[in-house]
């Protein structure tokens, strides 16, 4: 590891605190939760079949230069128009299911104080100032503190969850089943595990950020190593929360609220009766890390994606550099319609998460395919274009992950 891959390091790390999330804290712990270690196997199922995916994200930014949104206008328009059609089809519903699990664990933690609209809009104030005083300086240093506070408050809670030892009531144990529930809960998990296949279009910006803000190039090899460190550590991490879940709630009869404060309430006493109640701050520690994270990720990156998706399809706005008017108006846009979604559904914290994960499932093949295409394209010089392995695994992903689409489909016609 040579002394410029330091300057490589962030991007990777970024792409973690966004993939460490919803689909840990919450979809993860629940798996364990409902079937302790049974679901595993699923959770590293799907970070393997999904690691092309996102890999091709940073690869594609450092060997061409441009980030994926480009990469899909080189495919053609119609590339183009489908990604925005699924970004404005589910970014607005997985801001408000992230969002929404944010406010329950910050509002938990200081009951009596702010009612869940205020806590909201305080929290989108408090994201917008980091992004809008220093933007991707800012974003860089700040995911680089979170993302070591929760990997070490996570790793402390499972130590010592493990201590306790694994003792489900089984009175209240139960196994995974192929009903229709049990499919549609393991979809959801899967869904977001590690995280939307969106986000490798984020990681794309955030790698010529990267560039811009240290003004050196890292090799493909380089970036790609910042990416796997990243990667590596969110499975992990998913793990580990499938593990807490296992621990500290499986067998104990507790059903879970679907209002976000009463979760994150029920979350945090399961893990200090299991554990000991010197366990709380690490929890809350891990838990406000790991969604604050998330949610500052999200409200930086879908601007930046819809900025040049808007000047693709409307020219002349390009010619007017109007990138930092354009960032703002879709920051708008994109809180304000998540704020009326979350008001909306304050109450159902968990049906707003099954809906973002279960829609991201169905759109991870789309995706898939589309930085499939633009990765070996032409453009790419051939030592960049992925290997004859990764390709394999690639279209091993995609025929799996179509089909359990079109199966999950299937049974909510049928």
């Amino acid at each position: 590891m040579n002394k410029n891959f330091w300057k490589a390091l962030g991007p990777g790390i970024i792409w973690a605190g966004a993939a460490i999330g919803v689909s840990h804290l919450v979809q993860s712990t629940r798996a364990g939760a409902n079937f302790g270690f049974e679901l595993v196997s699923v959770v590293l199922a799907a970070n393997l079949l999904k690691y092309p995916f996102f890999e091709f994200g940073p690869r594609y930014a450092a060997a061409s230069g441009e980030n994926l949104v480009y990469g899909y206008f080189r495919l053609g328009k119609w590339a183009v128009w489908l990604f925005l059609a699924i970004t404005l089809g589910t970014m607005f519903t997985i801001q408000a299911a992230v969002s929404s699990v944010t406010v329950g664990i910050i509002s938990s933690l200081f009951p009596g104080t702010l009612s869940f609209p205020q806590w909201t809009i305080l929290l989108f104030a408090v994201c917008i100032f980091i992004l809008a005083i220093g933007r991707y300086k800012a974003l860089d240093f700040i995911m680089k503190i979170f993302v070591v506070v929760l990997t070490l408050s996570t790793i402390i809670a499972v130590v010592a969850a493990t201590t306790k030892g694994f003792h489900p009531n089984p009175e209240f144990a139960r196994s995974f089943t192929w009903s229709t529930g049990d499919v549609a809960f393991m979809v959801a998990l899967a869904g977001w595990m590690p995280s939307a296949i969106d986000i490798s279009v984020w990681h794309s910006t955030w790698t010529l950020e990267k560039i811009k803000q240290t003004g050196y190039r890292p090799t493909v090899k380089e970036t790609l190593l910042d990416f796997n460190i990243g990667y590596i550590g969110t499975t992990i991490m998913a793990v580990f929360f499938l593990a807490l879940g296992a621990f500290a709630m499986y067998g104990s009869g507790v059903i879970f609220s679907q209002n976000g404060s009463v979760f994150a309430t029920q979350f945090f006493k399961l893990y200090t009766s299991a554990i000991g109640q010197w366990s709380y701050v690490v929890i809350a520690l891990a838990a406000t890390a790991t969604m604050f994270s998330t949610t500052l990720t999200i409200i930086d990156a879908y601007p930046r994606v819809l900025v040049p998706l808007t000047e693709i399809i409307i020219p002349p706005i390009q010619k007017k550099k109007a990138d930092k008017y354009l960032n703002y108006i879709w920051w708008f846009i994109l809180l304000f319609v998540a704020f009326l979604i979350m008001t909306s559904f304050s109450s159902e914290m968990k049906v707003l998460v099954d809906i973002a994960t279960t829609l991201s499932f169905i759109t991870a093949p789309v995706l898939g395919y589309l930085n499939y295409r633009a990765v070996t394209g032409k453009h790419i010089p051939p030592e960049h274009r992925p290997g004859k392995a990764l390709k394999i695994l690639s279209w091993t992903g995609l025929v799996v992950m179509s089909a359990f689409a079109l199966y999950f489909i299937g049974t909510k016609i049928f």
